[in-house]
């Protein structure tokens, strides 16, 4: 059996009183693509940071590929790629230069990132667009980028925090195609989302309310158990019910 690239067991983050996260456990798989949904302050945010090695936890263990959540968060962040929903780039930068200066913060030697470069841009059919600012780029391919300087370095883990947002359909569909990919070379891609057809692109689903896991499985088998035809109905079920209304 596969050894998992995260591991938590009872991981939990309270802010004096307050349980932001409460005793997560769960385990995430080479090339699995794991869902990782909540409504507005069901702790989604402060497990994601525990998980990158931004925050310490306040109890429970965790690995993040291979290695300790308290003993060893610089080494997790080697090993793991990240992506927001602001995408991560710098507007005044060129798309190439953009490509470098990442390739450069995760490690690759001047010739692994000549040799990236060049898979990077003939990827995403920027041939024309290297020396373009990313700030003139429109938002899909803006996107499309982002997640692509986040795996460079061919990480463990790609982290993807409501990457999404605010793009057309089309354009969301097409990112899902470079998450399949990345899938496909064994990077485990965690990802949060809000639209719940995307839940459904997932080999699992977990769904956060407030600070817990309320449920943790197949897309397929969360609809069998709720009875339902959708993710959304799912996830309408279980967050019909959250007290909370902010991470």
């Amino acid at each position: 059996m596969q050894t998992p690239v995260i591991k938590t067991e009872k991981l939990t983050k309270r802010f004096g009183d307050f349980i932001a996260a409460k005793e997560l456990s769960f385990e995430v798989y080479p090339g699995e693509i794991f869902g990782f949904l909540g409504a507005n302050g069901a702790g989604k945010t402060t497990a994601m940071r525990m998980l990158c090695g931004l925050s310490k936890p306040s109890s429970g263990t965790a690995t993040i590929a291979g290695f300790d959540v308290y003993r060893s968060p610089n080494e997790i962040k080697k090993n793991i790629g990240y992506m927001s929903q602001k995408f991560s780039l710098h507007e005044d930068l060129t798309v190439m230069e953009n490509i470098r200066f990442y390739g450069g913060i995760y490690g690759l030697s001047n010739e692994q990132l000549k040799t990236k470069s060049a898979e990077l841009v003939e990827l995403l059919g920027l041939q024309n667009e290297t020396k373009k600012l990313v700030s003139e780029l429109p938002l899909g391919w803006k996107q499309k980028l982002a997640f692509s300087v986040a795996v460079i370095h061919q990480p463990k883990i790609v982290f993807l925090d409501e990457p999404t947002g605010g793009v057309d359909p089309v354009t969301r569909r097409q990112f899902w195609d470079l998450i399949y990919d990345a899938s496909d070379k064994g990077i485990a891609v965690f990802v949060t989302t809000h639209y719940m057809d995307e839940a459904e692109y997932c080999n699992r689903v977990s769904i956060m309310v407030d600070g817990n896991i309320e449920a943790l499985d197949t897309p397929v088998n969360l609809k069998k158990q709720f009875s339902v035809n959708s993710m959304e109905e799912v996830f309408y079920q279980l967050a019909r019910g959250a007290k909370r209304k902010a991470d």
